[in-house]
């Protein structure tokens, strides 16, 4: 079963808008994502039609759409095309201020975890900040104990470290758990604050999570970096 908010991305470019499809689909499959790029003759722009066609194929059958644009023009041409559009279709659409590509990302892993339209739109918008520079918070080597909170340490064991592939992997496991999971003091749900990590290969992952399914969430983390993520 497909989640139930999709994601329509409106770029200018066919390419940037199948590119980022693709790689946000590879993070979250199962997820609908649409690309609506170019113009119809294959140029530069952004198609009218190209995006009314995708809202309305996100839509179908009552379903929801978060949509992300590159540029300027692309935020105009989807605003004309929800002008036009049903107001019951119009609804279920929201249009996110967000960065193209990393809020698609940030969309597609939240999307696959069954969040309402909601709690799509605000990942893709959070995806702004997510690079901006500040500083990652790190606990402390020796945190004190506290009530309720369940805690492990982990090492990186593949070549690559927790890059796209497995961050992802790790926010949509975590994401099912009835607990608040953090990896090195970051939201473990977001896969571009995991990725900000830059955990490499033999780095410590240290994993905290707080709630009814905390020792459950730790345990899956653990098993999967030990297990390389599949990739040693």
């Amino acid at each position: 079963m497909s989640a139930p908010v999709a994601l329509v991305l409106v770029s200018h470019s066919a390419a940037l808008a199948a590119g980022a499809a693709e790689l946000a689909g590879q993070m979250a499959p199962g997820v609908r994502i649409l690309a609506a790029g170019g113009m119809d003759d294959g140029g530069l722009g952004t198609s009218f039609d190209a995006v009314e066609r995708a809202l309305l194929e996100a839509t179908a059958d009552g379903g929801s759409a978060v949509v992300l644009t590159d540029l300027g023009s692309a935020v105009l041409t989807t605003e004309s095309v929800l002008e036009m559009l049903d107001e019951p279709v119009v609804e279920r659409v929201r249009l996110a201020d967000a960065p193209f590509v990393e809020g698609a990302v940030a969309a597609a892993v939240t999307a696959f975890g069954g969040a309402d339209l909601l709690g799509v739109l605000d990942a893709a918008q959070a995806a702004g900040s997510t690079f901006a520079g500040s500083p990652v918070p790190t606990p402390a080597s020796e945190p004190a104990a506290q009530d309720g909170v369940v805690s492990a340490v982990a090492v990186l064991r593949n070549p690559l470290g927790l890059h796209a592939r497995p961050a992802a992997l790790v926010a949509r496991m975590l994401g099912g758990f009835d607990a608040k999971v953090t990896v090195n003091g970051v939201d473990a749900a977001s896969v571009l604050e995991l990725m900000k990590l830059g955990a490499t290969q033999g780095q410590e992952l240290r994993v905290e999570a707080r709630g009814a399914q905390g020792a459950e969430a730790v345990g899956a983390f653990v098993g999967a970096v030990e297990e390389g993520f599949g990739e040693v």
